[in-house]
């Protein structure tokens, strides 16, 4: 059956139960700040809409987001912020604001706590927007704006930095642009993300560590019928390997994935090829493990290239490390989220997917909740059904909340110097029990 836009505005997944969950009883951290952020982003649902369906509209590959860099900077100067376009990537982007109070000046400057927001805009090959990644845009956007609104209100202290990040599809961009300095000065970077799940949901789970390694293979052409013999088969290593991968995946663990495609250039039926690509990823709960995984993995491009007479060539590899989740900023977060619009879980989100927000979980405080938008069943992420769900207006009500959620997370940061200090203290204990 053909999916339509109101299948999916009410189905969805896993229930089918759209009303509210009652939530939690209690006054949250700063009422007054939450009532500032919620007056904001109510006001900006018009134009934040618009902008998002522009963006979902005309879909950008991973470091070809020209437009959405163009939208997304025009947008954020509107609204007050001091934008830098092209930033250390060409379709990266940063928008800053800053306040002083009364008495403050730039030389006292240094004391004021900063608050990094990410916002994505690259889609999948093929299927747009599968991934939501106009959703992931506009909600930075809203964050940042509704804490410039908090502090301009209410006379707060303090620096927002809005960071545009392209490439995060297989491109890696945020750790490009960490090896650039571009989050420099940040105390705590969020960002959010959506998924299927419960209704009115968010998730804090993580998501997995990944390896990820381009291999060429070289070989020598001849003619398949004439001459067969004076070739060496690049396609056939490609495709030893393929299967030799496919045989260990029967002695990994069942947390741990393997997964790739060919690729190739100039093949005919009657000519051996010579050259062969592979994409391969590999996935595991932790970088550790899946560094040992791809080992392995490393091991069957070898064997494949010895018995094909072929050189082997690994021509890229990227690591992106597993999601951790800050522990005191997830935990206002929860507070703030079920007291405010819905339930929070462990089990649906991103938990086994990967991002490369991961390497910056690892080196900063870092908080990247999931949220539930409404699916059919089978058309979660990566998708052609979760792109059509993408651009719903029951989406963009989740992208609401969840955003209103972080904004106010992100302001305790800049307004509570103890919390910020049990966030960074909590953040070096958990990286020496890794061992970083």
């Amino acid at each position: 059956m053909a999916t339509t836009d109101s299948n999916i505005e009410t189905l969805w997944r896993p229930d089918t139960n759209q009303s509210r969950p009652p939530v939690k009883q209690g006054e949250v951290y700063r009422p007054d700040i939450l009532a500032v952020i919620e007056r904001t982003i109510d006001g900006l649902r018009p134009a934040l809409k618009a902008l998002s369906d522009k963006i979902h509209a005309r879909p950008e590959l991973k470091f070809e987001e020209h437009y959405a860099h163009d939208e997304y900077t025009q947008f954020m100067e509107s609204q007050g912020f001091v934008v830098q376009r092209h930033y250390l990537l060409d379709t990266a982007w940063v928008a800053t604001y800053t306040h002083h109070g009364p008495g403050r000046n730039d030389a006292s400057a240094g004391n004021t706590a900063v608050l990094g927001v990410n916002s994505e805009m690259d889609a999948l090959p093929g299927i747009g927007h599968a991934c939501g990644h106009n959703l992931i845009g506009i909600a930075g956007v809203a964050i940042a704006c509704a804490a410039k609104a908090a502090m301009e209100t209410l006379g707060i202290d303090g620096k927002v930095v809005l960071l545009g990040t392209p490439g995060e599809e297989g491109g890696s961009g945020k750790v490009r642009l960490w090896e650039k300095g571009a989050y420099e000065g940040m105390d705590v970077c969020l960002m959010c993300h959506p998924a299927p799940g419960p209704t009115h949901a968010a998730s804090l789970s993580g998501s997995l560590a990944v390896v990820q390694r381009q291999v060429e293979y070289t070989g020598h052409t001849a003619h398949a019928g004439l001459s067969p013999w004076e070739g060496q088969n690049a396609l056939d290593a490609a495709v030893l390997a393929y299967t030799s991968i496919g045989l260990l995946r029967q002695q990994i663990k069942p947390t741990h994935r393997v997964h790739g495609v060919f690729g190739g250039q100039d093949w005919a039926p009657n000519i051996i090829p010579d050259q062969a690509s592979m994409n391969w990823y590999v996935r595991a709960p932790t970088t550790k493990e899946a560094h040992e995984t791809a080992a392995r993995v490393k091991a069957c491009f070898e064997a494949a290239a010895i018995a094909t007479g072929c050189t082997m060539n690994i021509s890229y590899e990227g690591v992106r490390n597993e999601l951790v989740q800050d522990k005191v900023l997830g935990e206002e977060f929860t507070d703030v989220f079920r007291k405010r619009y819905g339930e929070i879980d462990y089990e649906y989100g991103i938990a086994g997917a990967s991002t490369d927000f991961g390497n910056v979980s690892y080196l900063m405080p870092g908080l990247h909740p999931g949220f539930s938008i409404p699916t059919v069943p089978g058309g979660g992420n990566h998708t052609r059904e979760f792109t059509r769900a993408a651009s719903t207006d029951a989406a963009h009500e989740a992208c609401y909340d969840v955003s209103k959620a972080l904004a106010h997370v992100g302001m305790r940061v800049l307004t509570d110097a103890a919390f910020l200090a049990r966030v960074k203290a909590g953040f070096e204990a958990d990286k020496k029990k890794r061992g970083d």
